[in-house]
């Protein structure tokens, strides 16, 4: 008999539908507006033939033969062992390496979204076992973010990620803006995710009700599809990692003209005298007119001007995505597009002035926070030592070296063995040729997976885990207002055990065991995170825990706040509303950022010139910018192995995007398979011709599974269409030592030789013990 069971996911809510066991499809929720299409394409995944099914260990590893030819990471072949074999080789090295090398050589950043659950939440397991057995060195903000996690703070003051609670909500732009300027784009495709789960989709609703209500989009990206076509955007194509000199063009011709907002500036800002100088050209001799801006963006000096007067002259709100912040001095746009809002004078009034992100995950923009809800409970980490998140290549190669890293100097430790669970650092990394070169550093690399995806088949010690179709918990979203029930719809496959039940088991070897597990089983975790969250809130504010599960959602009561950092209360009262920065205002010019003397990032925002962009002498040779964006058939390398991905591929390769007229000069036709290529590396993948992206663009989503010839061998063709092998491995700046993966010039050719076949999802040699 078929059973449907409730399944939440980062990109939706659904329902499986099971029969005697199988799972059979899963199906949109009836109540879900816009569901992704990435939830039933999880059925192809879940039994396919990169699946982990047994623990098990590198061969040349298993020998006490790390280094020898042949028998790399990456290049080896796996021997299966037993469960017991697995938790006693696990446990005794990091016995070993913490009594021989410290607490801080155990890396545990393990950075990624893993899935959704409060309870099964890969990384917070880790962490608190790492941290029950002596600590770990931890990383720190994230790849997507990193640089707009550490220069906001500085300009706005608060939490990191507390301006998302603070920039006006998309219901509030329907009722009061006229005019939204998106650099970067409001890409629907990113919408389809929230951190922790997602009861429904609302951010396409919320856009059509802009539209409907007369607001005006204006779309600053290299991609027109980076706004929907039912907004009817302006689009103003401008030259990638450019959006700064945009910006600075814009400020200038608002200050020359007196259009600019005096009063805000003045008694809500600070600095803005220091950073005026600079804009006309004190400091340099160079104004930042228009048309010096046009020089450098490729937007029209008329296009830039006039952007200038309707922002000063209508309700308006600057929104800047995360992309333009993911290149060579990111923190600048972040910075620079707060002063603009503050410039135009919309800052602090309902529907207008400043965000970031809208569109990047559904609960951007529609609500302002969420109540309370229980999670595992962290331990303190002994261990104070920790690195930039995207510095991971660096520490293994030069450990011991000094970096900068907002206003502190830090030692990257020596890390001699890496736990990762619930992450793909193959995926997120740049210049994946340069981190697999790192990756042969460490003694040993402990990996938990459900596939056999490039991270698993790179490791030493591949523990098999259940993935969240296969496991009891709850999700609950990002500001989403509900609770999302989440039965184990089949059994886990092969041996595979969730990431509780392994720390559990090693717990147990180590001595912690009561501890960590705090003598519950993984079900009665779930009722009591439940319960601890029903207790905080009120108990009538949800039902009991048999109810809940058996109706699959809750509805949790809004959230009051409060919000600190209030636009609105600034404009209204600086003095009684201060800003949580040093001079309780807006940061214009940071004495504090002046401080540090960074000559990549200074006291006011800037223009720097990238190091690869379009106007650079690189571009001779490389005459194509590098998109590496968010995939629309996938959540980061998420179920690339899923038929939604799948069924995107072009022979079985990541499709790359290209201007027509790029393409004919190159003798490139719509399907054709492409070499894409620069000094780093090179991939193959499947032609898509379109004028949606402005000349001398390409885009490649990142997520496809790196899939080298030669694994052992740096600067091997990738045959699947990962653009990593072509991205650079440069910090943003020495403030936020984030990563630049925007920042990457290209050429691309035809591929004439014989294609290799696609081993993405193929797993690795299984060998018996030698």
């Amino acid at each position: 008999m078929e059973r449907r069971l409730s399944v939440a996911t980062h990109w939706g809510s659904f329902v499986a539908v099971v029969d005697s066991g199988r799972l059979v499809r899963i199906e949109p929720r009836h109540d879900d507006p816009a569901p992704s299409p990435i939830g039933p394409g999880m059925v192809t995944a879940a039994e396919d033939s990169a699946r982990v099914l047994r623990p098990a260990v590198r061969k040349g590893w298993l020998n006490g033969e790390p280094r020898v030819p042949g028998a790399a990471r990456g290049a080896d072949a796996f021997v299966e062992v037993s469960w017991d074999h697995a938790i006693t080789l696990v446990s005794d090295e990091l016995r070993r390496v913490r009594a021989q090398h410290g607490d801080s050589a155990v890396f545990g950043g393990s950075y990624g979204w893993a899935s959704a659950g409060r309870f099964h939440n890969a990384q917070a397991q880790l962490h608190r076992f790492l941290a029950l057995d002596g600590g770990y060195t931890d990383s720190r903000n994230t790849y997507s973010t990193a640089a707009l996690e550490v220069i906001l703070p500085h300009v706005i003051g608060g939490h990191p990620w507390s301006y998302q609670s603070r920039m006006p909500m998309w219901d509030e732009i329907v009722d009061n803006c006229e005019l939204v300027v998106a650099f970067g784009g409001l890409a629907l495709k990113n919408s389809q995710v929230n951190p922790g789960g997602l009861a429904r989709h609302q951010t396409r609703d919320l856009q059509r009700r802009c539209r409907a209500a007369g607001v005006g989009f204006v779309n600053l990206s290299p991609i027109r599809s980076d706004v929907a076509d039912f907004l009817d955007a302006e689009w103003l194509p401008v030259v990638p990692n450019t959006d700064t000199a945009a910006m600075l063009g814009i400020a200038h011709t608002m200050l020359v003209n007196g259009w600019h907002d005096e009063d805000f500036l003045r008694r809500c800002c600070v600095g803005f005298d220091r950073f005026a100088a600079y804009l006309v050209g004190e400091l340099d001799g160079i104004p930042k007119d228009a048309a010096w801006a046009a020089g450098i963006t490729g937007i029209g000096r008329d296009a830039i001007t006039d952007l200038a007067r309707r922002l000063t002259s209508r309700r308006s709100l600057i929104m800047v995505n995360y992309a333009v912040q993911r290149a060579d001095h990111g923190e600048q746009p972040i910075w620079m597009s707060v002063v603009l809002a503050a410039m135009a004078g919309s800052m602090g009034r309902p529907g207008g002035g400043w965000g970031a992100g809208y569109a990047t995950m559904d609960a951007t923009g529609v609500a302002r926070d969420r109540a309370f809800v229980a999670t595992v409970p962290e331990v303190p980490n002994p261990v104070p030592d920790f690195i930039p998140v995207a510095r991971i290549a660096d520490t293994l190669l030069h450990p011991g070296e000094v970096i900068d890293y907002d206003g502190r100097r830090l030692t990257l430790p020596e890390l001699r063995l890496i736990y990762w669970c619930g992450g793909n650092p193959f995926h997120h990394h740049q210049d994946l040729h340069r981190l697999a070169r790192a990756w042969q550093v460490p003694d040993t690399v402990v990996v938990h997976e459900a596939w056999w995806n490039t991270t698993a088949k790179f490791a030493d010690i591949v523990l098999p885990v259940a993935t969240g179709l296969e496991r009891d918990d709850f999700a609950a979203g990002f500001s989403d207002p509900h609770l999302v029930a989440m039965p184990k719809v089949r059994e886990p496959a092969g041996e595979s055990r969730t990431d509780h039940h392994i720390f559990a088991a090693l717990a147990a070897r180590l001595g912690f065991e009561r501890e960590f597990t705090q003598s519950r089983s993984e079900i009665d975790w779930v009722r009591h995170l439940y319960e601890q969250t029903r207790a905080k809130l009120g108990t009538a504010a949800l039902p009991d825990f048999d109810d809940f599960w058996a109706s699959s959602t809750a509805e949790l009561p809004p959230s009051t706040g409060p919000h600190a950092g209030s636009f609105e209360d600034l404009r209204s009262d600086p003095r009684q509303f201060p800003l949580a920065t040093p001079s309780g205002r807006i940061e214009i010019f940071s004495e504090k950022i002046d401080s540090f003397g960074y000559d990549d990032c200074a006291g006011h925002p800037k223009w720097f010139e990238p190091a690869e962009w379009l106007r650079a002498d690189l571009s001779d040779r490389f005459p194509l910018h590098l998109i590496s964006n968010q995939p629309a058939t996938r959540l980061h390398s998420q179920y690339d192995n899923g038929g939604h991905s799948l069924g995107s591929k072009v022979r079985g390769r990541e499709p790359v995007t290209i201007n027509s007229s790029d393409a004919a000069s190159r003798g490139i036709a719509d399907g054709m398979i492409v070499r894409v290529f620069n000094d780093r590396g090179g991939c193959l993948a499947g032609a898509v011709l379109s004028d949606d992206l402005m000349p001398g663009v390409v885009q490649l989503s990142t997520g496809a599974w790196w899939d080298p010839v030669e694994p052992g061998s740096s600067g091997t063709l990738d045959r699947h269409g990962n653009p990593n092998v072509l991205t650079a491995d440069r910090p943003c700046s020495r403030l936020s030592q984030g990563p630049s993966a925007l920042s990457a010039l290209v050429d691309v050719e035809r591929y004439e030789g014989t294609l290799p076949d696609v081993l993405a999802f193929a797993p690795p040699k299984l060998v018996p013990p030698s």
